[in-house]
C-alpha cells in the first residue's frame, strides 16, 4: 500500500498536473501548425517554385513487381515536416522569450521590507516616548 501512497502524491503533484496539460496543449499546437504549413504554407510556396505539391515529392527505391508494392522515399513530406518542426520551435522560443521578460521584471521590483516584530514596535513606543520628554 505505501508504494500506491507514494504514487498518488507523485502522480498528484501541481508539477504533475501542469506537465500534463502542457503535453496536451503541446499535442493541440502540433496539429494547428502541421495544418497552418501543409494548407497554407506550403501551397503558395509550391506554386513559387513552379507549381509543385511537396507532398507528391517522392523517390523510387524500388518499381512495383506483380504484387509487391513499390518502395517510395518520401522526401516532399518530409521538407513539411521541417518546415513544421521550424514553427512550432520558432513559437516555443517566442513564448519562453516572453516568460523570461516577464520573470526578469519579477526579480527587478524590489521586495517590500517586512514589518517590524511586536518588540521592535515596542521599543520604538518607548524611544519615542523618552525622545518627548
Amino acid at each position: 500500500m505505501a508504494i500506491l501512497q507514494e504514487f498518488r502524491e507523485f502522480a498528484v503533484k501541481g508539477n504533475m498536473v501542469d506537465m500534463a496539460v502542457g503535453i496536451i496543449i503541446g499535442a493541440a499546437f502540433g496539429k494547428i501548425v502541421s495544418s497552418f504549413v501543409g494548407d497554407v504554407i506550403m501551397p503558395p510556396l509550391g506554386i513559387l517554385i513552379g507549381g509543385i505539391n511537396f507532398a507528391d515529392l517522392v523517390f523510387t527505391l524500388k518499381d512495383a513487381a506483380g504484387e509487391i508494392p513499390a518502395v517510395p522515399l518520401n522526401y516532399g513530406r518530409f521538407i513539411q515536416t521541417l518546415v513544421d518542426f521550424t514553427i512550432v520551435a520558432f513559437a516555443i522560443f517566442i513564448v519562453i522569450k516572453g516568460m523570461n521578460t516577464m520573470k526578469k521584471k519579477e526579480a527587478a521590483a524590489p521586495p517590500m521590507p517586512p514589518e517590524p516584530t511586536r518588540e521592535e514596535q515596542l521599543l520604538a513606543e518607548i524611544r519615542d516616548i523618552l525622545k518627548q520628554r
